[in-house]
């Protein structure tokens, strides 16, 4: 197998799994900032502070997890199918 240096497409398929990874991290993150403030939330009550924090996390980590996870099996396949030969 060649060094993905010296194979321009190995390696943008390797910027591109960074990418994803950090997409996916983000992505978690935010839902779990998300998860931990609802939890405060109803132990504290509800304010609009609270609501609005929440919504925009989930909805930024949405924004951010679901191109991420999309991409992310598309490098899985695509290495699988250059270790398999099936192209």
């Amino acid at each position: 197998m060649t060094a993905p240096d010296a194979d321009p497409v190995l390696a943008r398929r390797a910027k591109v799994a960074r990418l994803t990874s950090f997409g996916i991290r983000f992505g978690m993150g935010c839902y779990l900032v998300a998860t931990v403030l609802f939890f405060w939330a109803v132990a504290t009550g509800f304010n609009a502070f609270l609501t609005t924090t929440m919504t925009v996390l989930l909805l930024v980590g949405s924004a951010a997890l679901a191109p991420a996870m999309v991409f992310h099996y598309a490098v899985k396949a695509a290495d699988r199918a250059d270790r398999d030969g099936d192209w």
